[in-house]
């Protein structure tokens, strides 16, 4: 069996909307750009004053498998 080689980046989103809004936009966004993703882990997340306005942002872990040399081909 061919062993799967993972690698974890972490990525920051924000929204006006809320906490749930910023982690779609932040997965949808990695899905996007990156190939394999198979999970995220909101780490962290807090909400900006900004006037009179809240900006909602997360902090996600997004994990992907890593293609193999053969795949590259």
């Amino acid at each position: 069996m061919a062993a799967s080689i993972a690698r974890v980046v972490e990525i920051s989103a924000t929204s006006d909307t809320g906490f749930d809004d910023a982690i779609h936009a932040g997965m949808t966004r990695a899905r996007s750009t990156l190939r394999n993703v198979t999970a995220g882990w909101v780490k962290d997340q807090r909400v900006r004053v900004d006037g009179d306005s809240l900006v909602y942002q997360v902090n996600i872990e997004v994990t992907f498998i890593l293609q193999d040399d053969a795949d590259l081909a």
